[in-house]
């Protein structure tokens, strides 16, 4: 290119750069007459702005979340006492600790008037880490005595005024809080494989007006008390279950439990979980209770996040949880007859058993741990043999029961053994949160399908079965007559099932609201509860699981004095714990 046309260029190139910056450039006379010969390009027409989105519609409040009240750790017992006496507050329904890491530790309190269904929910934080205390409400509520020592135990919270501050489900010599967010439990705490530390003393801490805390040893046996170990190896305390018996002759005179022989830090493990990740881990709570408890965890997510599963979930969850429920009581009798010397009768009810576990295995593709409710439904529709095996089994199961009666309920060995024995009134099993078979056995109508129906539970007739005895035939009878009921309600829903989806579209990755939720179902062995404070993110910030058995566990005490060491037995058979969903 010659010099001439390489200025020409350039002259070009600037004029077409300055034009673009200057809105009335000055452009070469050459530049201008190649302008000149092409055609105006349009005008563009501008565009009208584009009008304001409407604000979002505010999202509905879930139907279960839950807005604690906030009460002053000088003000709470006063005012707790003010709910259990004026407002009629007789049951503490759960007591959950949390650690809000720079805004302190605390207690979230749940209770529930068992005349009218009133709820109410408290919480009391301390901003101090160092000694962290808040009053102890275990003079107004029986199983707060239990429900404290396990928030002691995993975030060091000393309730004042609890006679009892030792750890419920750790060793003794257990180093730091591991519930807290800022402990390393494995740091402080290698593998030991020494013997677990037992101790026959504990302390009780009041806060006097000064401000001072006054420190009260207590002796949980003396010297003197013939002690003696009931497991936790023994075949009839259902599991790794310790009991230290204190005797006068073969006369109960007091139980102390020794829990957590099998705790796994399910809710610890949980917060480390994305929501789709825990459901693993319910099944392996009580496991003759997996299809309610998983049922519970998922509808607790489900209406926090609002999402509506469809007629033929309902009705299918609620299908699966009778069946549940009868494989629980069956198994129950069948461990009751063995436990009291009676084989036979143990070898009819695992064979019925055998049935259902059929039933599962077929549908869900396991027998104990089913894995089969999901955030939004169920992981796979029911079998093609599903509904023709339910109806088969509900006659069978009706003719079968009548064996039951024949060769154990009728049995004078049996009866001698479980009248009158082991009484509680309908006052100690609500002091104690006793809920299902065994509240009920003592006049308590609590069953959570009545009071507060979900699922499918609204579309059927049935009844609640109560009795007033309290003893352990009542007990025991309770669920042989729920059995029935529950064949009754399959009966009515097994032909009904509805078309529809057996599974909602959901999020790839599921993030609740932020905000605190509960739900609850109707388990086994009565309301099974699931706690869950979200803070926004894929893992639950807290997550806890209301025991159906700790309860169960923590009233043997009352329901064993005065008994015989045999008693025990029968007792603990009929209260029907299982220890796995005590320890979690």
């Amino acid at each position: 290119m010659s010099e001439e046309l390489k200025t020409t260029a350039n002259q070009t190139a600037a004029g077409n750069a300055a034009g673009s910056a200057n809105a009335t450039p000055q452009q070469p006379a050459s530049a201008s007459a190649a302008a000149a010969e092409k055609p105006a390009a349009p005008v563009a027409t501008p565009r009208p702005a584009p009008r304001p989105r409407p604000a979002a519609a505010p999202a509905k409040p879930a139907v279960n979340e839950l807005k604690p009240k906030e009460v002053p750790a000088a003000e709470l017992h006063a005012e707790m006492k003010r709910l259990r006496e004026e407002e009629g507050m007789d049951f503490l329904l759960n007591l959950t600790g949390e650690d809000w890491k720079d805004d302190g530790m605390g207690v979230v309190y749940q209770l529930e008037n068992t005349e009218n269904g009133k709820q109410a929910c408290l919480k009391c934080v301390t901003t101090d880490r160092e000694h962290p205390m808040i009053p102890s409400v275990s003079d107004l509520w029986d199983i707060a005595h239990t429900y404290e020592r396990e928030v002691y135990d995993f975030y060091g919270i000393i309730f004042t005024g609890h006679p009892d501050m030792r750890r419920l489900f750790l060793r003794e010599d257990w180093v730091g809080y591991p519930m807290r967010k800022d402990d390393d439990p494995e740091k402080e705490n290698p593998l030991r494989m020494t013997n677990e530390p037992l101790s026959d003393v504990t302390y009780e801490y009041d806060l006097l007006p000064d401000g001072t805390v006054k420190k009260t040893e207590n002796r949980i046996f003396g010297d003197d008390d013939y002690v003696v170990n009931i497991g936790p190896q023994h075949p009839s305390t259902h599991g790794v279950l310790h009991f230290r018996v204190d005797l006068q002759g073969e006369i109960i005179r007091k139980i102390d439990p020794v829990l957590g022989y099998i705790h796994r830090g399910v809710e610890k493990i949980s917060e480390n979980m994305t929501y789709a990740q825990t459901l693993a881990l319910t099944d392996r709570l009580d496991y003759l209770g997996a299809m309610q408890n998983r049922h519970a965890l998922c509808m607790c997510i489900e209406q926090a996040m609002g999402v509506e599963v469809s007629d033929r979930v309902k009705v299918v969850r609620t299908i699966m949880d009778e069946l549940q429920r009868i494989d629980s009581h069956i198994l129950f009798f069948g461990c009751l007859c063995q436990d009291l010397g009676a084989t036979t009768a143990f070898l009819y009810a695992f064979r019925d058993r055998e049935k259902i576990l059929d039933i599962f295995e077929e549908t869900c593709g396991g027998r104990l741990i089913l894995n089969y409710n999901s955030i939004g439904g169920l992981m796979a529709d029911i079998h093609p043999n599903f509904v023709k095996r339910v109806k088969e089994f509900i006659p069978y199961m009706r003719k079968n029961i009548q064996e039951y009666h024949d060769i154990f309920t009728g049995n004078v060995i049996f009866h001698n053994r479980s009248k009158g024995v082991g009484v509680l009134t309908k006052e100690q099993v609500i002091a104690y949160g006793c809920t299902g078979g065994t509240g009920r056995a003592s006049g308590w109508h609590n069953d959570l399908r009545k009071l507060r129906p979900y699922a499918a539970y609204d579309r059927v007739q049935f009844n609640e079965v109560v009795r007033t005895e309290g003893d352990s035939f009542a007990r025991y009878m309770i669920r042989m007559d729920e059995i029935l009921e529950s064949l009754n309600i399959i009966e009515q829903l097994i032909d009904n099932i509805p078309e529809g989806n057996y599974q909602e579209k959901m999020r790839p990755v599921i993030k609740l609201p932020v905000g605190t939720f509960y739900s609850e179902v109707e388990g086994s062995r009565g309301r099974m509860g699931v706690f869950i404070e979200s803070k926004g993110d894929k893992s639950p910030y807290r997550l806890h699981y209301r025991s159906t058995g700790l309860p169960l566990v923590a009233v043997m005490d009352t329901a064993c004095r005065g008994n015989m060491l045999a008693d025990l037995i029968t007792i603990g058979g009929t209260v029907d714990y299982v220890v796995p969903d005590i320890d979690r």
